[in-house]
């Protein structure tokens, strides 16, 4: 085998055994990646849930009803009678 000869096969060799590595590292950045994306998938998931109940809480509360019962149990406040009325003009 001549000396060039051996050169070219010990380069092919080389350069086989990196790009093996690369698709090895490769491999592994893709499986960590979509590990990643699932959790995130799962996080992004349960906030939605929370959002959606914090939206039926907002409906719940602002409900006239509730609204009403709320002003008259905590500011004690009462829907007027006809001469609690004052009609101010400017």
């Amino acid at each position: 085998m001549t000396r060039a000869r051996l050169f070219g096969v010990v380069l092919l060799t080389l350069l086989v055994v990196l790009t093996a590595t690369g698709v090895v590292y490769a491999k592994y950045q893709s499986r960590k990646l979509f590990a990643e994306r699932e959790s995130l998938r799962v996080a992004r998931d349960e906030l939605v849930v929370e959002w959606r109940q914090i939206q039926l809480e907002l409906a719940t509360f602002a409900a006239h009803g509730h609204v009403e019962a709320l002003a008259r149990r905590e500011l004690k406040m009462h829907v007027p009678a006809g001469g609690e009325i004052r009609i101010v003009e400017p």
